[in-house]
């Protein structure tokens, strides 16, 4: 339909100006005159209004599409025929569509799921209801910020909705719909669900997170994109989480059977892998035996080059430079099972230098020998104080015996005598006593 209609009425709609254009219809600023608010026209084109059956489902599911009341539906006000023409009367929204907002480029991955999560919430309302909307591409996703504090997403253009069996079709067999963003099933003509449009909804995503569709070029090649190519790595056009990309592929299958069940699944996966944190480099650790061997030196920056465990000892002779340990048991050595002599110290600075060898087990400056060092200093002891003991009783006799020769005199000695008394010549016989 070419012919512009602003200024004109149509009914009792007047027309204002041209919101958009699309190949199935016009999108017009309008005026009810009896009601005296905005609205938004949308009026069918004429290669459209002449099929009968088009015009038959067009009726039946404009009258169920009314009855919908959510929040990210944009309500219909009216739906009828003025001069061999159908229109259907909306909210008029002030704001955008998201086709505005991609035309530039890709939008930011959070700012995409949101925007989305609530066109998802409104689909899986109609399929809920049996409603499938069969025309789902940015242009009916209308985003405003004028209604509260954030953008609030309505999803419009219900047109083409209809219940289940088959997607619309001219008589002439023509599809009807648009192909960047149609499921296979439906271009094909097979029965449609509520997974035809999660198809779509993944398709807008991909739009939304690289700034394209996944299949682009003339009609014929996006068909055949969508009914026998997989879909493109999202990950080869821009940099996004690895998860989102198996997301999109998943949601794109060609067999329904293979996608999400329902349209909030889909965007909760998809902000579960935007979400999800990034891989961890793995860690190169070298493998260990036991606690580090050899004395502990100044740990150097960066990777260890080429590190490896201590080679065990070979049975038939023994380490090659390890002095002799010895036996028996012994407090745990810092050394760790296989020891390796010291390397030579480089003063301060570089290797810690190491003060003095290694003590034996068990051994101690100010260890005292257990195995009879005491006795040798002992007995020469004992041995002295015994001959010291003779010696006093020996001289203690001798007194006793001069002391009785004189009293049997009678008369005490001189001094003379007594001073004549050789105390050197001892006696060699000890005295009896005869009774």
């Amino acid at each position: 339909m070419s012919e512009d209609l602003t200024g004109r009425r149509l009914g009792h709609y007047k027309i204002d100006g041209v919101l958009g254009r699309g190949g199935m219809s016009v999108m017009y600023r309008a005026t009810d005159t009896r009601l005296g608010r905005k609205v938004a026209l949308k009026i069918m084109g004429e290669h459209i209004t002449g099929d009968a059956e088009f015009r038959e489902r067009f009726v039946d599911e404009a009258r169920n599409t009314s009855a919908i009341d959510h929040a990210n539906i944009v309500p219909l006000y009216d739906f009828g025929e003025v001069d061999g023409m159908l229109y259907i009367a909306m909210r008029l929204v002030d704001g955008s569509d998201l086709a505005s907002l991609i035309k530039d480029g890709p939008i930011s991955p959070p700012r995409a799921l949101e925007l989305l999560s609530q066109v998802a919430e409104a689909l899986d309302m109609l399929h809920e209801r049996g409603l499938v909307h069969l025309d789902l591409k940015p242009a009916n996703v209308l985003v405003t910020s004028r209604e509260s504090s954030s953008e609030h997403v309505y999803l419009a253009d219900f047109g083409l909705t209809r219940r289940g069996a088959t997607g619309h079709r001219t008589s002439s067999g023509d599809f009807l719909g648009s192909p960047t963003y149609a499921a296979p099933e439906h271009l094909r003509g097979e029965p449609v669900d509520g997974r035809t449009d999660l198809y779509a909804l993944c398709c807008m995503l991909f739009a939304c997170l690289t700034g394209r569709p996944p299949f682009q070029g003339q009609v014929q090649e996006v068909i055949q994109g969508h009914l026998s190519t997989a879909p493109p790595s999202a990950l080869s056009l821009m940099s996004l989480p690895v998860g989102l990309d198996e997301v999109l592929r998943k949601g794109m299958s060609k067999k329904p059977d293979q996608r999400y069940d329902t349209c909030k699944e889909l965007m909760a996966a998809a902000k579960a892998a935007l979400n999800a944190p990034p891989d961890a480099p793995t860690k190169k650790t070298m493998p260990t035996v036991g606690p580090p061997s050899g004395p502990q030196f100044a740990q150097q920056s960066g990777p260890l080059p080429q590190q490896q465990p201590a080679p065990a000892p070979n049975p038939g002779t023994g380490p090659q430079q390890a002095p002799p340990l010895p036996q028996g048991p012994r407090p745990p050595s810092p050394y760790g099972p296989q020891y390796q002599p010291p390397r030579p110290p480089s003063g301060p600075g570089g290797d810690p230098v190491r003060l003095r060898p290694p003590m034996p087990a068990q051994s101690s400056s100010f260890a005292t020998n257990k195995g009879g060092g005491s006795v040798k200093w002992l007995v020469p002891l004992l041995i002295a104080i015994a001959a010291i003991v003779l010696v006093i009783v020996f001289i203690a006799m001798a007194s006793s015996a001069g002391g009785g020769s004189g009293g049997s005199g009678g008369a005490p000695r001189s001094a003379e005598n007594s001073s004549s008394y050789d105390p050197g010549r001892l006696p060699t016989e000890v005295p009896t006593v005869t009774e």
